[in-house]
């Protein structure tokens, strides 16, 4: 797959200091998560809250222990991680695919917070020739180097789209001619009812919480995969395997 705007590697890096972050900001690094010290106030931090919110990016407030577990330099407060990967925008790939005269097909990941599984998710996802997958800015796994590491090296191939609102994505990959299926048990239909040959986004959602309510409701088809054992359960990168492989064997068919 080749799109225009093609993910490159950075150094997986860490950056201290309150100064330190809010130019890594303002250079437009890819921040993958930020720290700030819990309760911490003057100035500089005034400032980089601001930067914060006009960037649309979200800080952890923690404590100074843990910020100092991180780092034992003076972070003044501040610690932030630049992403490995350069994040796209599924806006701008959704229209590329089409003008490939390819069927698109997506992968949201709606809060998949675990790096491997995110990793392992990315590769097989890489292999089935998958064109882009997309994640919440908030509450999803760090593109770290267990991630990378466990993708294979998928995550510098596949493109990787953040975004601050889910739901208003999914609702534009739905306006884009796409159907949404979700993998879910709140459905008595199995994987194999939709027709995977149409243009789809395939919508996993973690092993606690499933997809949120409101993605399911706005959804094309819902389908589950079937279990005879008595665990009913898959490791969610199981289940993503088997739902993608799914609509690979429909489209190769």
């Amino acid at each position: 797959m080749s799109f225009n705007s093609k993910p490159v590697r950075e150094s997986n890096q860490m950056v201290f200091g309150i100064r330190a972050v809010i130019e890594a900001i303002r250079a437009g690094k890819e921040i993958e998560s930020i720290y700030i010290q819990r309760g911490i106030s003057g100035g500089l931090m005034s400032e980089l809250k601001t930067l914060l919110t006009e960037y649309q990016l979200t800080a952890q407030q923690v404590p100074v222990e843990k910020l100092n577990r991180l780092t034992p330099k003076n972070h003044q407060g501040a610690v932030a991680f630049i992403s490995p990967i350069v994040y796209q925008k599924i806006e701008d790939i959704i229209p590329e695919i089409f003008e490939r005269g390819e069927v698109p097909l997506i992968l949201v990941l709606d809060s998949i917070t675990d790096v491997r599984n995110m990793g392992a998710i990315a590769r097989t996802a890489e292999c089935a020739g998958v064109h882009a997958i997309v994640v919440p800015a908030k509450g999803s796994a760090q593109i770290n180097p267990d991630a990378i590491k466990t993708s294979a090296g998928a995550l510098y191939k596949i493109p990787v789209c953040r975004h601050a609102n889910l739901l208003q994505t999914v609702r534009f990959i739905q306006e884009s001619g796409l159907q949404l299926v979700c993998c879910t048990e709140k459905t008595n239909d199995y994987l194999y009812k939709p027709d995977y040959t149409a243009p789809t986004a395939i919508i996993m959602g973690s092993e606690e919480d499933g997809i949120r309510n409101e993605i399911i409701r706005i959804s094309d088809h819902l389908a589950k995969i079937p279990m005879f054992g008595e665990i009913e359960s898959l490791n969610v990168s199981v289940s993503a395997g088997i739902i993608i492989y799914e609509a690979v064997r429909q489209r190769n068919a």
